[in-house]
């Protein structure tokens, strides 16, 4: 599978709880982390629903 690099680009403050969530089981605690999955159907999901708070570059 393919690897992409996500970045958290937008603070979660202010946002619904469950894109608070979504980016914690990304793994995502602050603006500028980076970390890097695979790239398959749950995580592109995932990314998917807070796409206005990060950014995504495949690895």
């Amino acid at each position: 599978m393919a690897k992409i690099k996500v970045t958290q680009v937008k603070s979660k403050i202010k946002r619904p709880e469950n894109q608070k969530r979504t980016l914690e089981a990304l793994g995502l605690k602050g603006i500028g982390q980076v970390v890097e999955h695979e790239a398959t159907s749950n995580i592109l999901g995932m990314v998917n629903k807070v796409k206005h708070l990060v950014s995504v570059e495949e690895a």
